[in-house]
């Protein structure tokens, strides 16, 4: 049978060879947004035990480059200083605004009397007049209110001739019934908070060539990090940006109030249409009024632009002023990018003053190992190797005029506040070796650090993260939060080439392509699995099957296999909560896999479609990448500049944290039953791994059901051999019988 199939693949492959190729496309989840801010803390459609917020209003200047966050938390209890609360009642008296009985209720059906004549066999229906009533809505804040003419929520049936009481029949479930919600209010105090809300959201490695760490973005992503319309191709406005409001009324046109701020499209994201748009709006007090003031349509990304203008008009000179950003696009991901920095609005400003004088890292640091983010602790501590030959440092001098370059770069290792070393960076060799810093210039140096040191080695643990922290001195007064950045160098069990965060999703499409990564390890040692970064995209693929494969360097292309999945129990993407988060699979029967110092490691997907691997556009390791569509006769170098989010698992001390002795474990650690089993199964799995998805498959590897349920109803299934896999663990493969 595997013959037959592999046949099947085969000619596939040859007959759709041309379409075949390598894809980069959206990213439409972004991970690093897991929580969402609100004004109204509630769990349900109702506003009962809600805080609602009132803002503070600031004063000028306002300016906010976002290397720090801004942006307002709302983190109220209802025992804190100052918090008050109200009733509100669901149904008012209109005349009175007095709530209701609650024994009184309603509906919007016509409800009637009817009266029967038993002598003739007829009836009369006589519908009751209704009720005005004041209907208050309890899905948002503040409340809005309805006048509704209502109908008592029974009905009247009444027989002529005998001689006992009507008959009432009451209406199930009354539409309207009185309710009550209890709202807390408390007065916001925070100036060093900006903004009110954070649909748009914060981040450092989605644009090019800012001016400094951190910009805010925005897209078609909620705060949440899920699609506004998931699955749609409706385009509207999406995120949101408001300030807190701000008291304008000492000041007039004459005080040259400015609003400037810089502004990108695309950078590292996705291409905005010329249909898309980012817009500013400012809010008049007074008029209670939003005025578009300012838009800039979708093109192609380029440096950041300034935009810069005066505020004369007297309907904005009022305490409460606000302004706010808005972009317009597709809801369906993070689609149609803009960015923006360094907003800034005072007075005594002029038309010229569109400089901003800072100086700052623009990028933050990433790693001080070469080549890699991350390596096994046991081969660093093995094989220790310098410090990077290259390590990139990215500046920028916001300053109208030349600076000098005297002033070095500092660097600090530490580990949980003990200082492990320190070394500096000459300002002449971080400009490139101009004689100054020249004004509004963007620097990258590539240091040779390799004489400075390595890592310590003496430490005890099976796995190590070192806090690696820079410094940049200058002479000049500027923001003094630019000038520093910092990371962490983790050591866990895992080679990495990436930063954690994908821009963009990637793969080969075309039944039976390949991708593959090159690793060159410290030292040869052996695999017990490889985590994936897969993140949704346009199309869902979480279905598509690929089977993990490693293959031996030949000549810097893959080679021989040293390990393929079974066709009959293939993988599928799966996607981690949480930003950064990799998945990952552990080779069948917890399987170790020898591999010599260098390899491939990837997949060779079954389906046409891409399986939109992670692309981590900041640091560049396409050469690493290669892909093949014509069954691995021909393999091709990735065009698109990133590191494909990939990492191999190695067998290290870890193993014992991940449930991995140094035999292989027994494979019964878990079970399902009844085994053979009729209409349902219950699967039973360690704690560790109860929630993970299960797939069920037939004999000739088909996937019949996906869940993460324990309980597999398969009373549509036929009678057969059938094999359950749990991909997020290191369990190996259960074989069950279905015998109705």
């Amino acid at each position: 049978m595997k013959r037959i199939l592999f046949f099947t693949f085969t000619f596939f492959q040859i007959i759709c060879a041309s379409s075949q190729t390598i894809e980069m496309g959206p990213i439409m989840r972004n991970f690093q947004l897991s929580t969402s801010t609100e004004h109204l803390k509630s769990t349900s459609n109702s506003i009962d035990s809600t805080f609602f917020y009132i803002p503070d209003t600031l004063d000028l200047p306002f300016f906010d480059e976002f290397s720090s966050d801004k942006f307002q938390k709302y983190t109220a209890q209802f025992n804190d200083p100052g918090v008050s609360s109200e009733l509100y009642y669901h149904l008012l008296n209109p005349s009175t605004n007095l709530p209701l009985a609650s024994s009184q209720f309603f509906t919007d059906q016509a409800t009637f009397r009817r009266t029967f004549d038993i002598t003739s066999s007829t009836f009369t229906d006589s519908i009751f007049p209704t009720v005005a009533v004041k209907i208050a809505d309890f899905s948002a804040f503040p409340l809005s209110y309805q006048t509704l003419n209502l109908y008592p929520p029974y009905y009247i049936y009444d027989t002529i001739g005998i001689p006992d009481t009507p008959d009432t029949i009451w209406v199930q479930n009354p539409s309207y019934v009185q309710d009550s919600a209890r709202i807390f209010f408390t007065t916001l105090n925070d100036p060093d908070a900006l903004w009110l809300d954070n649909y748009a959201y914060r981040n450092l490695r989605f644009v090019v060539n800012p001016r400094s760490l951190g910009v805010v973005t925005f897209d078609g992503l909620d705060p949440s990090g899920f699609p506004y319309a998931i699955g749609t191709s409706f385009s509207n406005t999406a995120d949101y940006l408001n300030s807190k409001p701000l008291d304008l009324s000492p000041y007039t046109a004459t005080d040259s109030l400015y609003f400037s701020f810089l502004v990108q499209s695309e950078g590292f994201g996705d291409l905005p249409e010329s249909t898309d748009s980012l817009r500013l709006e400012f809010y008049a007090k007074d008029l209670d009024q939003w005025f578009h003031v300012w838009a800039i349509a979708g093109d192609t990304m380029s440096p950041f632009k300034v935009v810069h203008f005066p505020v004369t008009e007297a309907k904005y000179f009022k305490k409460g002023f606000q302004f706010r950003f808005s972009n317009y696009g597709a809801l369906s991901g993070a689609l149609d990018h803009f960015h923006i920095d360094y907003v800034h609005l005072r007075p005594q400003s002029n038309y010229i003053d569109t400089l901003f004088k800072d100086f700052a890292w623009v990028y933050p640091m990433n790693s001080l190992l070469q080549d890699y983010t991350s390596v096994p602790w046991d081969h660093y501590k093995n094989s220790p190797k310098p410090f990077r030959n290259d390590l990139p440092v990215t500046l920028h001098n916001g300053s109208p005029t030349p600076e000098n370059n005297q002033f070095a770069g500092q660097f600090t290792i530490d580990q949980a506040g003990t200082i492990l070393g320190q070394f500096s960076i000459a300002g002449s060799q971080l400009s490139n070796g101009d004689l100054n810093y020249e004004p509004n210039t963007t620097y990258l140096s590539l240091n040779n650090i390799s004489t400075l040191g390595s890592f310590p080695t003496n430490l005890v643990g099976n796995e190590q993260a070192f806090r690696v922290r820079g410094e940049l001195s200058v002479q000049f007064p500027n923001l003094g939060l630019n000038d520093t950045t910092s990371y962490y160098q983790p050591f866990q069990n895992f080679y990495s080439y990436d930063d954690g965060s994908a821009e963009a999703a990637f793969g080969p499409t075309g039944a039976q392509s390949r991708l593959a990564v090159q690793y060159d390890a410290y030292e040869a040692d052996s695999l017990i699995g490889v985590s994936f970064h897969f993140v949704p995209s346009v199309i869902d693929v979480s279905n598509k099957l690929f089977l993990i494969s490693v293959w031996s360097n030949e000549n810097g292309q893959p080679g021989a296999l040293l390990y393929e999945d079974d066709v009959f129990f293939p993988r599928t993407p799966l996607y981690g909560d949480e930003q950064g988060i990799f998945v990952p699979y552990f080779f069948n029967d917890t399987q170790k896999i020898s591999v010599p110092t260098s390899f491939f490691i990837g997949w060779r997907q079954l389906d046409a479609e891409r399986l939109n691997l992670g692309l981590d556009r900041n640091i560049d390791h396409s050469d690493k990448i290669q892909y093949s569509v014509d069954g691995g006769f021909t393999w091709l170098t990735s065009p698109y500049p990133g590191s494909a989010m990939i990492h191999p698992i190695f067998s290290t001390a870890l193993d014992a944290s991940l449930g991995f002795a140094n035999n292989a474990m027994p494979k019964e650690s878990w079970h399902a039953y009844p085994n053979p089993a009729q209409n349902e199964f219950v699967v039973v799995l360690p704690k560790i791994y109860q929630g993970n998805q299960l797939i069920l498959s037939d004999a000739l590897g088909q996937i019949q059901q996906i869940q993460s349920n324990s309980t597999f109803d398969i009373s549509n299934l036929p009678n057969g051999v059938y094999f359950l896999q749990c991909p997020q663990s290191n369990l190996g493969t259960l074989k069950l019988i279905i015998n109705h």
